[in-house]
């Protein structure tokens, strides 16, 4: 067990590393970033082995060549997501928002809020996700929830520069969740990372990529309820340092629905078309599948 000395040293050290990423152009930012995630496709590595076995199971119609060439794609793009965070929570808002070349999609959000039942938008872990609640936030009354960070010396730092734009964190749980119907019900903004496990209470079992995956029932349950819209957002970073480009598309109609499998699958397959619209840019490295159905086996320890 990690002693809360070596926690509060593992914050300040992260911390550290984020403001001298920070002094840096996003194009430099991106080309160190790059280096890192070439040597991560290298050197053997843990992100590489569950990258591998999740862009197996993903698509398993590519060829061997082509997984390969999309692994390595995505190991460098992780490590531009890993650097570029240097910039993300420390420049001022207003110079990152300028890094935005383009919006696809925004049409959607103003019907939607001219229902005047809410707006929920899910932000997959595609791209540069943390520019998207900046945007946002600018731009919308917004309130995000968030999952602590397991240095608890980090959750104070990343609150603060997460709200800099004006959103509102909530923690995942029954308070945070309260907030968010609130938020729906004066016809606001709310966005929820929708990739993650949400723990044995918080899901069911539901396919990605074909594959069992413990999915989150709040955003059906949400839905259900408040009869919101429900959107899909990702920030596509672009090449050579030059920024990002938004795209918001409607999530399926069946994210809603009061069966939760049916809601569930909906949801996943939400996330799955933004993935294959940016494979390599999809963060891959997580343990999507890390605690399967009873019966099942892990895929994670067959190599």
């Amino acid at each position: 067990m990690t002693k809360p000395s070596q926690k509060v040293f593992q914050g300040k050290l992260i911390i550290g590393l984020l403001r001298f990423f920070s002094w840096w152009s996003l194009s430099t930012n991106h080309r160190f970033g790059a280096a890192i995630g070439w040597l991560l496709w290298k050197l053997p590595s843990h992100p590489k082995r569950i990258s591998k076995i999740n862009i197996e199971l993903a698509f398993p119609y590519l060829s061997e060549n082509q997984r390969q060439q999309l692994l390595k794609k995505s190991l460098i793009e992780l490590g531009k997501t890993t650097t570029e965070l240097g910039a993300l929570w420390c420049w001022p808002a207003e110079n990152l928002l300028q890094k935005i070349q383009g919006v696809s999609g925004e049409s959607y959000i103003e019907e939607a809020f001219a229902q005047e039942q809410g707006v929920m938008v899910l932000s997959p872990h595609i791209g540069c996700w943390e520019i998207v609640g900046l945007y946002l936030a600018q731009n919308y009354p917004m309130t995000i929830l968030y999952r602590p960070p397991n240095i608890p010396y980090m959750e104070s730092f990343m609150t603060q520069v997460r709200q800099r734009a004006g959103a509102k964190l909530v923690p995942t749980d029954l308070t945070g969740v309260k907030r968010l119907r609130q938020a729906l019900r004066k016809n606001e903004l709310i966005g929820i990372l929708p990739d993650q496990d949400p723990g044995a209470s918080g899901g069911v079992y539901a396919p990605f990529f074909n594959h069992p995956a413990r999915t989150m029932v709040l955003v059906s349950k949400l839905a259900a309820k408040s009869h919101c819209r429900v959107l899909t957002i990702v920030a596509e970073r672009l090449a050579d340092g030059q920024g990002y480009h938004l795209h918001i598309t409607p999530a399926e109609t069946n994210v809603a629905d009061a069966d939760e499998l049916i809601a569930t699958t909906a949801l996943n397959r939400s996330v799955e078309k933004c993935a294959k619209k940016f494979p390599e840019q999809y963060q891959w490295n997580y343990k999507r599948y890390k605690h399967p159905p009873q019966g099942s086996p892990d895929v994670y320890k067959r190599q």
